[in-house]
């Protein structure tokens, strides 16, 4: 969905379009609060799902940008009496006219609700799962201790930083980040791990942190960490190997499915 954001924000330099959003739901719903999607005269950018509640939304916004009565307020829409759909829910959304003057705030507003990840390492790896993430509802901040690894062009969720030492930027990172260490060398990525357990026993505010690397890397960084002063319990806090099990493929792309399998997961 959050790729979709790029695209809004080009085609609303063009032309005007109404941005729906789903407010609240109850019961059985397609999609749940902060789902939208932008209705243009032809076309849509991202869904709010739903089949024919979609449909009806996009008519409705589509008599709008035609010059129809503005829509004011969030509507209601009970999916099963008016809409016979089977969820049986009840969607609320609202209806709002987008220009080029709004694409500034729009970008912050749509992805100010996604989850942040701070992605350290500009390898292949990392290459492929930033892309990754930035289709999935996430925020990355992209980070690595090394001038000239990142891609030029990059979709507006993704922030990239070059911070030297790297570990640094742990100290930055926005409360709640889900973090990725796969740095370029090991002792790099010691520093990091060492970093957001520092921070882990200060704040207690990063809900995961993953390690790339096998049983064997762990088990030696372990050892390093508890001659640090961290205990068993803190150690636990790190995610290392990372990736869903079951998913042994070591192509980048491979791997990136499986971390962010993983990352999904921890979001429940």
């Amino acid at each position: 969905m959050n790729g979709m954001v790029d695209e809004l924000l080009a085609r609303l330099a063009r032309e005007e379009g109404v941005l729906v959003r789903v407010e609240k739901t109850q019961g059985s719903a397609p999609r749940e609060a902060g789902t939208w999607m932008t209705v243009w005269a032809e076309g849509l950018t991202a869904t709010i799902g739903g089949g024919q509640l979609e449909f009806q939304a996009t008519e409705e916004a589509r008599a709008w940008l035609a010059g129809g009565a503005a829509i004011e307020g969030v509507r209601r829409y009970p999916l099963g009496p008016s809409l016979g759909q089977c969820c049986g829910g009840v969607v609320f959304l609202s209806f709002r006219r987008i220009a080029a003057s709004d694409a500034k705030a729009l970008q912050g507003e749509l992805l100010a609700h996604l989850e942040p990840v701070a992605l350290f390492g500009g390898g292949h790896v990392g290459a492929a799962l930033a892309r990754l993430l930035s289709t999935l509802p996430f925020t990355v901040r992209w980070i690595d201790s090394r001038d000239g690894v990142f891609p030029d062009a990059l979709p507006a969720q993704i922030e990239t930083e070059h911070s030297e030492p790297v570990q640094d930027a742990v100290a930055q990172l926005a409360p709640g980040s889900r973090v990725l260490i796969m740095s370029f060398s090991h002792a790099e990525d010691l520093d990091i791990v060492i970093a957001c357990l520092k921070r882990l026993r200060a704040r207690n505010d990063l809900p995961y942190v993953g390690l790339i690397g096998s049983k064997t890397k762990w088990a030696t960084f372990s050892h390093r960490l508890e001659a640090r002063g961290f205990t068993a319990d803190e150690l636990a806090r790190i995610t290392c190997p990372i990736g869903v099990p079951g998913i042994t493929g070591k192509e980048p792309e491979v791997i990136a499915v499986a971390v962010a399998a993983q990352l999904l997961q921890s979001l429940s």
